[in-house]
């Protein structure tokens, strides 16, 4: 099956699909549009395509076409470092990349074409790159109908690039909207990175027959004003982004607003009482995962839990084990495993399959949580580092690999620090090689290197870095 095949064949084609810019465009015009963007990729849109293009109707539009043409669709998300495209191009072996929307590659591509669609802004298509070889097995990934790689790990994570199907696409945002209950007549505010969230929520969204405003500024008067001129009826975004809205003093309550769905990082419960405060309604957090789409939903306990992530979606569950993998009591503190539909077909390196990344059909979250005795599963920390920054995930070991390729590096150690608007910020634990190394001079090593909201933001000079008693850096959830 083809996942944008799917989004046509029972869309209202005189309903509107997408609204941004001051335009907006029927589900029969996209679908015309997405038509004419495959047909000028050719033959070369059936083949891996990195798309490099900020939010707006060309990401969507471009992205539909790669899958259309039977391509696998590779985000290269516009905050990456040239060093952190240089190692997802290398990583998942990628024959093109697709510029749009200004969208400006840091290298020039031994072929270029250009892509000139009426309705769309001019985009590249750049080719010819020679690699070695990809470190993975081309025919086995080809046998999964695949549809996306999206990394979740950072350029030097265990697992990279989490591969998905136009079927689990497909039962995946099934799923995921059987709370959430979107449907034709739901108008979504937009404000999430595409790059980030395209193939679940805006796939979702599409094969729903819902409306989507995109929204490009994160300011809560900017939001707000796109809520009011739009009635819209749903939010979609990260606690960052409610915070800013709920401080919006001309804000006040949406009629049509019937739900706002906070996801991406733990929702502050100062957050969740300024915005119900605000406009009238409880932010119900959800839990979402890359590899699992979207499991839990508060959606029982919105206002008397605001900190909770609810309960499993139908045909989903969980289960809370300790170290041995033993099912905890209510209350008993472990790690949430999760099982469902639509869960990752594969981790691109190394391969591994999904009979290889599930143990006995249940995913290991890498949350730490609880369930009280109503089943309401409320969210601990990470049993592993992952240090969230306004909704994006920072991995401390890609950070840490970055700073210890520093000359006057000899050890690093990155920690979350807590900061009032991002939830958490990275710094640096440093011990020198010789010479502490300016403060400065590490940053600057750091920006050529890493997406701005990686960046340590404080470098603490050290003698040395607390240990296991195996020699692995202590890590504190």
């Amino acid at each position: 099956m083809n996942i944008v095949e799917e989004i046509f064949r029972n869309a209202d084609r005189n309903a509107v699909s997408i609204i941004s810019g001051g335009r907006q465009w029927t589900f029969g015009e996209l679908e015309e549009l997405t038509k004419h963007a495959a047909s000028s990729l050719g033959a070369q849109g059936a083949q891996r395509m990195g798309l490099h293009c900020p939010n707006g109707i060309s990401h969507i539009v471009w992205s539909l076409a790669v899958l259309r043409c039977g391509g696998v669709l590779v985000p290269v998300a516009p905050e990456l470092s040239v060093f952190e495209r240089d190692a997802q191009l290398a990583a998942t072996g990628l024959d093109a990349v697709l510029c749009a929307e200004g969208g400006k590659w840091h290298q020039e591509a031994p072929a270029s074409r250009a892509l000139n669609v009426e309705g769309l802004a001019p985009a590249t298509l750049l080719t010819g790159w020679r690699r070695e070889p990809p470190p993975f097995d081309e025919a086995a990934l080809a046998a999964l109908n695949p549809a996306l790689i999206r990394f979740s790990s950072g350029t030097t994570g265990t697992r990279k690039g989490v591969v998905l199907s136009h079927q689990t696409l497909h039962d995946r945002v099934r799923a995921s909207n059987s709370r959430l209950g979107f449907g034709p007549g739901d108008r979504i505010i937009w404000i999430l990175p595409m790059a980030h969230h395209f193939a679940v929520s805006i796939v979702l969204y599409l094969l729903h027959g819902v409306t989507t405003v995109i929204e490009n500024s994160h300011l809560g008067a900017d939001v707000y004003a796109a809520l009011s001129k739009h009635q819209g009826t749903a939010l979609y975004a990260s606690p960052f982004h409610y915070a800013l809205l709920a401080a919006c003093p001309e804000a006040k309550p949406v009629p049509e607003l019937r739900q706002a769905v906070s996801t991406a990082a733990a929702l502050p419960p100062e957050t969740s009482a300024a915005f119900l405060a605000r406009f009238g309604i409880p932010l119900r957090q959800a839990l979402g995962i890359i590899e699992c789409g979207l499991p839990l939903l508060n959606d029982a306990w919105a206002t008397e839990k605001p900190t909770s992530v609810g309960r499993p979606q139908p045909g989903y569950s969980c289960s809370i084990r300790d170290a041995q993998g033993r099912e905890l009591p209510t209350g008993g503190e472990g790690e949430l495993f999760l099982r469902g539909p639509g869960f990752v077909d594969a981790y691109l390196s190394p391969w591994m399959t999904r009979a290889e990344i599930l143990e006995d059909g249940w995913f290991r979250s890498g949350d730490m949580a609880r369930a009280d005795e109503d089943g309401a599963i409320t969210l601990c920390g990470r049993s592993s580092s992952v240090i969230n920054v306004g909704g994006m995930k920072c991995f401390p070991e890609e950070v840490e690999a970055v700073l210890n390729a520093h000359p006057s590096v000899r050890e690093s150690h990155v920690t979350g620090m807590p900061h009032p608007v991002f939830g958490g910020v990275p710094v640096a634990e440093i011990v020198p090689e010789g010479n502490a190394p300016k403060a400065a001079e590490l940053s600057d090593w750091c920006r050529s290197r890493l997406s701005s909201y990686k960046r340590p933001l404080k470098f603490t000079f050290v003698e040395s870095i607390q240990k296991t008693p195996s020699g692995k850096i202590l890590r504190r959830p």
